[in-house]
């Protein structure tokens, strides 16, 4: 199978040998993988991204002098099966699923490791238990999105809303726009979102948010303040503020401009070392949850929000490349005013 392959420091299109299916696992076609922000991540930093998953604990950490395929965000279509596999959907039927598979051996995360090819190959092999079939109707691109969009709805999940709430968006890059998009799903309103590119604030409003700002022109809190006005005068609704960003002093910023009592949601990934100062949080008596990935259930129930036509993901699509585009790919998701999502056809 032809793949782009993360090798020695480089992204590089080549041959790899087809793999084979184990007991319990599924040959599948990919159709359609998204690029996501740890896989830039991942090539532009690799050492730092290995540390920070060595400190995490992860149970399968990458070894940048062997060959590793990345893309985790997909769409595939069942070739074949492993021995004792169940084989309960048929060949040719499309198929998403958390990118994961489950062995003797332990939880190995696809487009992560180096023994299991991710997305930017033509073919993977999945876990068949985790297998969920993508309804008729829906296009194959649109099913690559659930994993991202899955990211917001798990995200919007750990605020535990209560109602009267007023979220505040801090960054709409892929993770942020998922957040907004979760939020508009749930009911939450007004929706404010902040970010610097005038494109991500433009898809910010298409994908739900009621009032967006650019931070170099006017303050988020003070924006979020205006809209989060109570009954009596000087009083606020409660705020829950998700830091979508992953840059080392953003979580710092949030405190300083968070009202008292907020509950702030971390789902950027920072893949440095930070700084905060936790008496400010203190005083404030702010409430700090992190929030990574999703539930089976989550991802179950984002696949169908998608197929529904509740969770309109057509707008975070900005361009499609094949294997040899997906070099130029990286280096254009760099420009945040050029892309959101770009999508991976290892067939084209």
């Amino acid at each position: 199978m032809r793949a782009t392959i993360f090798r020695g420091g480089d992204l590089v299109v080549d041959t790899l040998p087809d793999p084979v299916p184990g007991k319990g696992q599924v040959l599948v076609k990919s159709l359609a993988c998204g690029i996501c922000g740890s896989d830039l991540h991942t090539v532009k930093h690799p050492q730092r991204f290995i540390e920070a998953m060595q400190r995490a604990g992860a149970p399968d950490i990458i070894d940048t002098s062997r060959d590793l395929v990345l893309g985790h965000e997909f769409c595939a279509e069942v070739l074949d099966y492993g021995p004792e596999t169940p084989r309960r959907l048929r060949p040719g039927t499309r198929v998403t699923c958390m990118p994961l598979t489950i062995s003797p051996q332990g939880v190995r995360s696809i487009g992560y490791s180096n023994a299991l090819p991710g997305g930017f190959a033509q073919k993977m092999l999945l876990d068949e238990t985790l297998l969920l079939e993508v309804p008729n109707g829906l296009p194959t691109e649109h099913a690559a999105l659930v994993e991202p969009m899955a990211v917001g709805i798990h995200a919007v999940e750990k605020a535990e809303f209560q109602g009267g709430e007023v979220p505040l968006v801090i960054g709409c890059g892929p993770v942020g726009l998922a957040v907004i998009a979760a939020l508009k799903l749930k009911g939450v309103h007004p929706i404010v979102a902040a970010d610097y590119s005038r494109t991500r604030r433009a898809l910010a409003e298409k994908l739900g948010a009621d009032v967006v700002i650019d931070p170099a022109e006017h303050s988020p809190y003070k924006l979020w303040e205006k809209h989060a006005a109570g009954g009596s005068p000087g009083s606020l609704k409660p705020a829950v503020i998700f830091e979508c960003v992953g840059m080392p002093g953003i979580v710092q910023q949030v405190f300083q401009g968070a009202p008292p009592a907020a509950r702030i949601v971390v789902v950027g990934v920072c893949m440095g070392m930070d700084q905060v100062d936790p008496m400010l949080a203190l005083y404030k008596e702010l409430r700090i949850q992190f929030s990574l990935a999703y539930t089976p259930d989550e991802f179950a129930r984002t696949l169908r929000h998608v197929a529904e036509g509740e969770l309109d993901v057509a707008p975070l699509i900005t361009a499609r490349v094949g294997l040899e585009g997906v070099k130029q790919a990286f280096d254009e998701l760099g420009n945040p005013d050029r892309h959101a999502k770009i999508l991976v056809d290892p067939w084209r």
